[in-house]
């Protein structure tokens, strides 16, 4: 089984999860808003996705731009602020248990499940 890292509010999040129940996939939902990952899940995360903290951050969010942008930030200040403003993290995320994807694209959910 796999879990997804959803947004409700988030369209592409709401495709991801009819895909996979198109695809008879057997997956958990994770409402990551409203139990958001601690900074170790978070790292655990990012090291399943094969990228760095960075590459995990919605950089449109108004709170990223007001707060980090432009500004020479750490990996690990990145990912206190993941932990602290869940809203940062891409999304859908598709996790199993050793590798992880930012499921945006269906091909690349396919290609994943």
């Amino acid at each position: 089984m796999v879990q997804i890292l959803h947004n409700p509010r988030c369209g592409k999040s709401r495709n991801c999860i009819a895909y996979l129940t198109e695809s008879d996939v057997s997956f958990e939902v994770v409402n990551y808003l409203e139990n958001p990952l601690t900074e170790e899940e978070i790292k655990l995360l990012v090291k399943k996705l094969n990228i760095k903290p960075i590459d995990l951050v919605r950089k449109k969010e108004v709170i990223w731009k007001d707060n980090y942008k432009d500004k020479s930030v750490t990996d690990n200040q990145i990912i206190n602020a993941l932990a602290k403003h869940p809203i940062l993290i891409e999304r859908p995320i598709i996790i199993d248990e050793n590798r992880a994807i930012i499921g945006r694209e269906k091909d690349k959910i396919r290609d994943f499940i």
